[in-house]
């Protein structure tokens, strides 16, 4: 072993430190821990009884949210005999992991929100994969890098057999940056540094660090090394911002994919867009088993009563349309003498001068706002979270969107504020639908799940409004794709990640890991690159057009190959709705089990019992709402998995 390695794990400590830090449960449990024998899936929940498998009685749900925590409530409750039906407002199901057609030049392809890492501690989604026997669906990526902008070698990532800390023995062997770590145990507040990182416990790790951001927490004397090589790279990785992001939260974070998992980093893409690969198979799934499933219809209402959920109601179309007139306020900031604009936020309504229509510029792929587009040669409105492209009369022209934009009628205009009125398509109004269940389960993001909460109707369980109020989302994330006429040498991952730049903090090759992108490029010769921005700042970035161009500009610093190449496509996705886990709101974070009796939660913003991230995260969430529906029908409970609970170093 070198000397570096001995001196991270056997310099001279003060006895007094290392009991008063680790303990001796802790010291006996590194000791003890076997080089050869791999760590097993903690099981979370197993009924030690035999229960039925199927419901005893008729037994009906309703899941709102098609993303992968709905569809893995919808699924497991659907296998169960529970009928269910699954309401999306958008016209494609997978949320996060959604696909849609584009095209670029003569050729059809499906977009995504960008490449998702499936990694081999993903237990409970591997179990599904297991179960649809959709195995072939996705290809091993072997390795993984993280590769620095300045100063640092890059780092590599292997699959592993052990779990800490032999991992970290080889890390450091394998590592060229182990002189740079800068971690001294012999100093006290390292020494806590790595007793947070090796010893994570729920809640008391919470306890002791939710109420310190990471920037906060690292912010004196912190091993610099270390925060540069891994923390801040990885804390960007959960899709928050370090200064925003609780240093609890990282430090689960950590433990789940590096700390407590034996897997190592290494992960699977898929062989095609994660909607056929995995979000089509559970769909059929789902229907195979007499489930309904509702895509491009909105949740209009929610009708509570005696503390629990009596009732929802839905309208078809991506943006319900209430036919009662109703009035709206001018926006100056928005208006000019070309076009005004009234509402604000994410409803707002442009009226061209003298006109007696206005457009609804909420987009009816997912809500977001659309901005008004004016070239020398046409004008129009576009979307800048998924790329939909509309008419300047609101028709769709392009993108995932498939209705087009909402119109309403000008009644009547008082001073600064119109009257409108939603102008049925064909003199056809649209039909409510009423839906009852003895359950119900919220699978939105989180401004779908305030959405719904602000749709409540009758006196809806304090408690929950509380939770659901102080709910936060982490500041944008972006995608670019760009399309090039040339290939390039690489010798990274496939998938790498980035620290250093102003936007970028990852690089997908998809020419070489997905079908259709892998024949594009070998017919043409060019590349398919994408760039990530996990969790940019708005106030740097504030249009799409500074996203993009910074992308491209940082991309022929990534690869400077690609300078001259010719770019033949460019496609954004950019979007604010991960969840965000910001100083302070552990404690008071919704859990799946609500206070409501028949009201379940699930999805990548619940607080979890047990480890675990991001599509993983919003995967277990839907069986345990699942999981808490069958216990109380009496159902025998879907085993749920999850990496050590616990870090070995706990305390």
């Amino acid at each position: 072993m070198s000397q570096s390695i001995e001196g991270l794990f056997a310099q001279t400590l003060a006895r007094r430190n290392v009991l008063k830090l680790f303990g001796v449960g802790g010291i006996a449990a590194l000791l003890s821990y076997s080089r050869l024998s791999k760590p097993q899936p903690t099981v979370f929940q197993r009924d030690r009884l035999e229960l039925p498998a199927q419901v005893g009685k008729p037994t009906t749900a309703v899941v709102i949210g098609g993303g992968l925590a709905g569809l893995a409530a919808a699924y497991e409750l659907s296998q169960r005999g529970v009928a269910v039906t699954l309401l999306e407002r958008s016209p494609q199901l997978g949320g996060k992991i959604a696909s849609w057609p584009i095209q670029v030049g003569d050729d059809s392809f499906m977009m995504e929100h960008g490449f998702h890492g499936f990694f081999p501690q993903y237990y409970n989604l591997f179990s599904l994969v297991d179960e649809l026997s959709i195995q072939q669906n996705f290809k091993s990526l072997d390795y993984y890098s993280l590769v620095y902008k300045d100063h640092y070698d890059p780092e590599v990532f292997r699959p592993s057999n052990s779990a800490f800390p032999w991992n970290i023995v080889d890390l450091a062997i394998s590592s060229s940056n182990r002189l740079e770590w800068g971690i001294n145990l012999t100093h006290l507040k390292h020494l806590q540094v790595f007793r947070e990182i090796t010893g994570f416990r729920n809640p008391q790790t919470y306890e002791r660090l939710d109420q310190l951001s990471v920037t906060e927490w690292v912010g004196n004397d912190f091993p610099r090394g270390l925060y540069d090589l891994y923390f801040l790279p990885f804390a960007k990785s959960s899709l928050n911002s370090p200064d925003v992001l609780s240093a609890g939260e990282l430090m689960q974070f950590f433990h789940f994919y590096f700390f407590g998992n034996p897997e190592g980093l290494a992960f699977n893409g898929t062989r095609q867009d994660m909607g056929r690969s995995l979000v089509d198979p559970m769909v059929a799934a789902i229907q195979a088993n007499g489930g309904q499933v509702l895509t491009g219809v909105t949740v209009s209402q929610v009708a509570w009563a005696e503390g629990k959920v009596a009732g929802v109601t839905y309208q078809k179309g991506s943006v319900a349309v209430n036919p009662v007139p109703f009035w709206v306020d001018r926006n100056p900031l928005l208006s000019s003498d070309q076009m005004e604009y009234f509402g604000a936020g994410d409803s707002v309504y442009s009226v061209a001068p003298g006109a007696k229509t206005a457009l609804s510029l909420t987009c009816t792929h997912q809500g977001c706002s659309v901005q008004r587009q004016v070239t020398t040669t046409a004008e129009g409105y576009l979307c800048p979270c998924h790329g939909a492209a509309y008419a300047s009369d609101g028709a769709v022209l392009a993108g995932p969107a498939q209705e087009n934009l909402t119109e309403f009628k000008v009644l009547q205009r008082e001073g600064d504020r119109v009257q409108l009125m939603a102008a049925n398509v064909d003199g056809v109004p649209n039909v409510a639908h009423d839906l009852t269940a003895d359950y119900y389960v919220m699978a939105a993001d989180i401004p779908g799940i305030k959405a719904l909460f602000s749709l409540s109707d009758g006196e809806v369980e304090p408690t929950l409004v509380a939770q659901i109020d102080q709910l936060q989302v982490a500041d944008p994330f972006a995608v670019g794709r760009f399309w090039l006429d040339r290939d390039f040498d690489w010798q990274h991952s496939w998938f790498t990640s980035l620290s250093g730049y102003k936007l970028t903090d990852s690089i997908t090759l998809y020419h070489r890991i997905q079908d259709d992108y892998i024949a594009w490029g070998d017919r043409t010769g060019g590349s398919v690159v994408e760039l990530h921005a996990y969790c940019y700042k708005e106030k740097d970035f504030p249009t799409q057009a500074d996203i993009l161009d910074t992308f491209e500009a940082e991309l022929y610093e990534i690869v400077p190959e690609l300078k001259g190449a010719t770019v033949l496509h460019r496609q954004l996705v950019n979007q604010k709705n991960f969840a965000g886990f910001p100083p302070g709101s552990f404690a008071n974070r919704p859990q799946t089990v609500t206070a409501a009796d028949n009201l379940l939660f699930a999805g990548d913003w619940v607080r979890m019992p047990f480890p675990c991230g991001l599509m993983e995260r919003a995967v277990s969430s839907g069986l345990l709402a699942a999981n808490a529906i069958l216990q109380r029908e009496g159902v025998q409970r879907r085993p749920i998995l999850s990496v050590n609970p616990e870090g070995v170093l706990k305390i």
